[in-house]
């Protein structure tokens, strides 16, 4: 599974929105959401991914950043034509 817009999911922290601050023509903004871009958005992302799936990493599932494979208790044939 790729969970590539995970990113978006994880809320800023209150007093670090105004760090994201950017200016346009329409004024300035700042991001409520966790852009994809900043420094430490990976080892956030991947500290929140772990603790979500603490149970089940290692036993029936692998996690790396925006991937994760679930394996399955019993083996599954698949045949191809």
């Amino acid at each position: 599974m790729d969970a590539y817009s995970g990113y978006n999911q994880i809320k800023m922290h209150k007093p670090d929105e105004e760090k994201t601050a950017f200016t346009t023509d329409q004024g300035l903004y700042c991001y409520t959401i966790m852009p994809f871009g900043l420094k430490n958005a990976g080892a956030t992302y991947q500290r929140l991914v772990n603790k979500m799936f603490a149970r089940q990493i290692g036993r029936n599932m692998e996690v790396y950043v925006d991937d994760m494979l679930t394996k399955a208790s019993q083996q599954i044939d698949i045949q191809m034509t």
